[in-house]
């Protein structure tokens, strides 16, 4: 039995003692009535509301994989191997073509490859220049 049938239960039990709203007593119990039929009806929109919600947030957690799952195929597709710039233990033969400089300024390790001039590289975690001479 769910809220609105229980509602609809206790309203069939009030009727058959035939209480009247003369009474103080008879007031106050159509009144709780009135209000649990109110709240059952309203818990009952929201159940069907959560549910909605529930469906469409497993819909977008499946977009979301299927995302993932092209994010992820292009950038294996991009590097999948064996280098300071990516995290792939197997012999990367798509970084063949990569070069790593270390800044001068922090340290940090920063790849690139031949379409990038080096006399115009920054380091992305100083923003000082990579190869020191080159203006």
């Amino acid at each position: 039995m769910n809220l609105t049938e229980k509602a609809a239960y206790l309203k069939g039990l009030a009727d058959g003692l035939s209480l009247t709203e003369e009474t103080k007593e008879g007031k106050l119990i159509k009144a709780l009535i009135d209000m649990v039929d109110a709240l059952a009806n309203k818990v009952e929109e929201l159940d069907l509301d959560v549910e909605e919600l529930n469906d469409y947030c497993e819909e977008l957690d499946e977009d979301l994989h299927d995302v993932e799952e092209v994010l992820l195929d292009e950038y294996d597709d991009e590097c999948d191997g064996e280098c300071d710039c990516c995290d792939f233990a197997d012999e990367c033969e798509l970084c063949d073509d990569t070069y790593e400089v270390e800044c001068p300024g922090c340290g940090e390790t920063v790849c690139f490859d031949e379409s990038v001039d080096p006399a115009e590289l920054a380091c992305p975690a100083c923003g000082g220049k990579l190869l020191e001479g080159e203006e």
